[in-house]
């Protein structure tokens, strides 16, 4: 059955307590409590949990897309495309909530839904990543040729790269702020590329305790994740992506 990429979801997940699944569409985000940043990711496991076998065949799909990023050029790719699979996993979210199911077809459903604005959203992330990237060498280029020519002292090396390290982190999360939910609000709302960053971003500031809190417990998640041979993640990344799903219903949707 055919989904309508404009509606709202609504039937609610289960094992996911304290989500609003139903609501008014809040076109620039609201804060929500600190602890509904753990909820997001209880909210994801308990999508994941209805659909396991396809999700992890939807990963594995997308660690060998990943694994093709290695090539020259496929990567640049591959980073515009990005936002266009993400945008289809969130499509693929609300069928399982509409009880019509998660399907392979989900990964690739955004080149049906917005492919233009998608790739768009994707050029903006390389473009700023590739701003931030000359940044860092404005800031730190000179010192790291001046380092290597005269062989200098570890120390100094150290400092140079943690200040390299910092700036990037600096400058790297507003990028992921504005990119954040940019996806689920393109595919299903509707919206303009320029107006979904401007959300994203905004919702994104709105919640930086919930996020810290997110931030903490998938950090730890993803170390166990990592533990078995990687193998963790067959299950850490459909919850992952299912958490951003989670996540924009709760930031976005007021009962």
């Amino acid at each position: 059955m055919a989904t309508d990429p404009y509606a709202a979801p609504r039937a609610p997940v289960a094992d996911a307590p304290g989500m609003p699944m139903e609501g008014n569409f809040v076109s620039e985000g609201q804060s929500v409590p600190a602890g509904n940043g753990v909820s997001w990711i209880g909210a994801g496991w308990g999508i994941f949990k209805q659909q396991p076998g396809m999700w992890i065949l939807v990963i594995l799909i997308l660690v060998v897309l990943m694994l093709l990023g290695a090539i020259p050029l496929l990567n640049i790719v591959l980073a515009l495309i990005g936002p266009v699979l993400i945008g289809g996993l969130m499509i693929g979210c609300r069928s399982i909530e509409e009880g019509t199911g998660l399907e392979v077809g989900h990964l690739f459903a955004g080149f049906r839904e917005h492919a233009g604005k998608l790739i768009l959203v994707g050029l903006f992330n390389v473009g700023a990543w590739l701003l931030v990237m000359l940044i860092i060498f404005l800031v730190v280029g000179g010192s790291v040729f001046a380092l290597q020519s005269t062989g200098a002292d570890p120390a100094a090396s150290a400092a140079t790269a943690a200040l390299a390290g910092l700036l990037g982190l600096a400058l790297g999360v507003p990028i992921y702020m504005a990119i954040w939910f940019s996806p689920a609000l393109i595919t299903l709302n509707g919206m303009d590329v320029g107006a979904a960053l401007k959300a994203s971003f905004l919702a994104c500031l709105k919640n930086i305790v919930p996020f810290l809190l997110y931030g903490v417990v998938m950090f730890l998640l993803m170390i166990v994740a990592s533990l078995p041979f990687m193998l963790g993640w067959l299950v850490l990344g459909p919850v992952f992506i299912a958490s951003v799903y989670t996540g924009y219903r709760d930031v976005f949707y007021a009962q």
